[in-house]
């Protein structure tokens, strides 16, 4: 086959204690790459491994039965963590899953890990009988995280700010159940 790449197959688990490493290891990365960019108003320029809070954020997601690791050829590629809305966010008027967390390894940029843990994120609000998929990011710099979940279905609600932080609140709405 000429001209095509070959990716391995990606599964997507549930997220486990031995995991912290691999995703701390993603967010790191994350934030080296953002930085070398001079992109450091979402994250900061530290790495998640030096930072005792995150880590302690980290761990608590491996054990709060919402995280969701996306493997690529048996290798993390990617995190995903779902469960209640977070704390500096406007309540939603009705049931929903939230986004918590999204990180793709950066060595497995625009392989489409991102879209297939979103896609997961659809199909378990779905299982769970649930309309509202919520998210919320960074909206600083020049927008393109929450056109990034634009891409991927969602709809902007909600401006917000944590400090300085300027952050954006998305939802995606799932089709009604035929009954």
């Amino acid at each position: 086959m000429t001209g095509s790449c070959y990716y391995p197959p990606m599964m997507i688990r549930e997220g486990k204690s031995s995991d912290v490493p691999a995703v701390l290891g993603m967010f790191d990365g994350a934030v080296a790459w953002l930085a070398a960019r001079g992109r450091t108003g979402q994250w900061g320029d530290r790495p998640f491994s030096t930072d005792p809070a995150r880590v302690e954020r980290v761990t608590a997601w491996a054990g709060s039965g919402g995280m969701r690791i996306a493997e690529v050829g048996g290798e993390p590629a990617g995190c995903m963590v779902l469960g209640p809305a977070v704390s500096y966010v406007p309540h939603a008027s009705e049931p929903e899953l939230y986004v918590q967390a999204l990180v793709v390894d950066r060595r497995f940029g625009g392989h489409g890990v991102g879209s297939a843990l979103l896609e997961r994120a659809r199909a378990e609000a779905a299982e769970r009988g649930v309309a509202l998929l919520r998210v919320d990011c960074y909206a600083g710099d020049d927008g393109r995280l929450v056109t990034y979940y634009e891409s991927q279905g969602f709809t902007r609600t909600e401006p917000f700010s944590v400090g300085e932080w300027p952050g954006q609140l998305l939802e995606l709405r799932l089709p009604a159940e035929a009954g």
